[in-house]
């Protein structure tokens, strides 16, 4: 019955495929018109009514995406004056853009025959969004009834936490500040798998805190979700950043206001939005069935990795066209490299390979610009200049001009290669400008490499002793040598040039020697537990350590809270 349906909605398509792609051109032909003359009030009106009738046909051929894109670009057009100033550039181009995509999406659905409404949400909220509207959340055309909800904590083994009024205090500041710089490396794009432990962390912690309350089931699903996201490789889009922010919200809430805040439920929409990442992960995880199950789901079919893949298709140039441009690309400096190589050797230096190389490196500039790598063109264009001045001199340049030159085409040649991972961006042309850094440098990131795996080893096995002190009843045998294995790595963190993680964990030695293997009593819980999110944080920190990104000292600081809470 189902296939039948599918089956029929596919034909009902096919016989308005063609006047669904006519009337999004004469949309666009119209929306063009009035861009050039806006007193043409006329073709606005007319843009309006294609796509209305667009937005007639997909409600027959039930395309919920197509339909409610159609929807907000109606209201959006009637949003624009006729005779519109230039503050209205903003509406226009995102009203081009969206029928852009809407035409994509109709060649996209006869390709696939599968309506994926979620890959259009995207371009839905952007005109929202221009007209300063809520944008939708993700879970928008995700039908579930939350009302009724399981135990989210049913699977987790959450410590119960015995701590006095202030002990309650400082751990829910440390887990709300070990939120927000989850959040802020999500906001600023940076390590995503770090983020997505730091939020299982503090969602854990913040469990603890509510154990019993229903607040505490909003943080153990989150708990969930974040491990999900972690084991799923889940990127955060806009959306998905949006709702982090808003569940800081209720962090921020238990430091404030305290225990009371843990009285209240999440809000039906928050919990909507959660669980359809476990939905979309595609997870067969059991904590991840357990939660699904319960309001009678199986994981998506049609996963996020699938679906990224074809938001990519979708909105831009699929990664088999950058991996070909890249390689058209590199074959074209290969040459160049082989001709430098040449004159070089000194084998049959000929004046005439300058012009020659000259020319290549214009041909390059020139392809660089059609592709807006500018700064990259620049470089190759300010290169040919300098090989047309050699060559009016009627001489060959010197090692360091040869070096300098050979530098800039390994350079160019390096962005080229990042074309196929980065994308044609601002970051990809940003690589253009100015030399190299140091820490570019092949034998220092070799050294950095080192120094990280060192100090990851290091630190798993610092907190492998201390369970094992704890579980031993607090034998300190399992920490002998471990103030020595950690002074060794702040030896390596010190020639790499970063005092701020040795710092940091000289101080966590130190603290392990004075309070765990000095000391005549037990150790506190909360020292124990200070120690644990300081070596965590720094486990994080390290994982940065060797890539191109740049390192996370707000997981210093975190470290640094952690200890200051305990007066370590």
């Amino acid at each position: 019955m189902v296939q039948s349906s599918l089956a029929t909605k596919s034909q009902s398509f096919d016989l308005v495929k063609s006047e669904i792609e006519q009337t999004i051109k004469q949309a666009e032909s119209s929306l063009e018109r009035f861009q050039e003359n806006r007193e043409r009030g006329e073709d606005l009106q007319n843009c309006v009514d294609f796509i209305n009738q667009l937005r007639g046909i997909f409600i027959l051929v039930e395309l919920r995406g197509g339909t409610l894109l159609c929807q907000e670009a109606v209201t959006m057009a009637n949003d624009v004056p006729v005779g519109a100033n230039d503050d209205k550039n903003i509406l226009l181009t995102t009203l081009n853009s969206a029928l852009f995509i809407l035409r994509r999406y109709v060649e996209y659905y006869h390709q696939q025959r599968e309506d994926h409404p979620e890959l259009l949400l995207p371009v839905i909220n952007d005109l929202r969004e221009a007209r300063r509207e809520k944008p939708y959340p993700e879970s928008c055309f995700f039908d579930v009834d939350v009302k009724e909800r399981p135990d989210f904590c049913a699977g987790m083994t959450l410590q119960a936490f015995d701590g006095n009024e202030a002990d309650y205090e400082i751990m829910a500041r440390r887990m709300r500040l070990t939120f927000q710089v989850a959040l802020l490396g999500i906001l600023r794009d940076r390590n995503d798998v770090v983020n997505k432990k730091l939020i299982g962390r503090a969602s854990r912690g913040f469990a603890r805190l509510c154990q019993g309350a229903p607040m505490g089931q909003m943080w153990c699903l989150v708990g969930i979700v974040a491990d999900t996201m972690l084991d799923r490789a889940m990127v955060f889009t806009k959306a998905r950043k949006r709702m982090f922010m808003r569940i800081e919200k209720y962090a921020r809430e238990v430091v404030y206001v305290g225990k009371v805040a843990t009285g209240k439920d999440a809000p039906d929409s928050l919990i909507r939005d959660l669980v359809y990442l476990l939905y979309r992960s595609g997870s067969a995880n059991p904590e991840v069935t357990q939660v699904l199950s319960a309001y009678h789901l199986a994981p998506a079919d049609f996963p996020d990795s699938m679906l990224e893949a074809h938001a990519r298709r979708l909105y831009g140039p699929g990664s088999d066209v950058l991996k070909s441009l890249s390689e058209a690309l590199q074959d074209e400096l290969n040459q160049l490299k082989d001709k430098l190589d040449i004159i070089e050797r000194g084998i049959e230096p000929d004046l005439a390979e300058l012009s020659s190389i000259a020319d290549a490196l214009e041909r390059l500039a020139n392809t660089l610009v059609m592709l807006d790598l500018n700064k990259l063109a620049s470089v190759s264009r300010e290169e040919a200049g300098k090989l047309r001045s050699w060559e009016e001199e009627s001489r060959l340049p010197g090692d360091d001009e040869l070096y300098r030159l050979a530098d800039s085409v390994l350079g160019i040649e390096d962005a080229v290669m990042q074309i196929v991972t980065r994308g044609i961006t601002s970051e990809t042309d940003a690589l253009a400008s100015g030399g190299r850094k140091r820490e570019e440098s092949v034998y220092l990131r070799e050294a950095l490499y080192v120094v990280a795996d060192e100090a990851r080893g290091a630190l798993t096995l610092a907190k492998r002793a201390i369970t094992a002190f704890i579980e031993s009843d607090y034998d300190k045998l399992h920490l002998a040598n471990l103030p020595a294995t950690l002074h060794s790595i702040w030896g390596g963190l010190q020639m790499v040039n970063d005092p701020g993680a040795a710092g940091v964990l000289e101080r966590v030695a130190a603290s392990i020697q004075e309070r765990l293997l000095d000391a005549k009593e037990a150790p506190a819980a909360q020292v124990l537990e200070a120690l644990a999110d300081a070596l965590t944080s720094l486990e994080y920190y390290i994982e940065n350590i060797g890539k191109s990104e740049d390192r996370n000292v707000d997981l210093l600081k975190l470290a640094e809270s952690s200890l200051d809470d305990v007066g370590l």
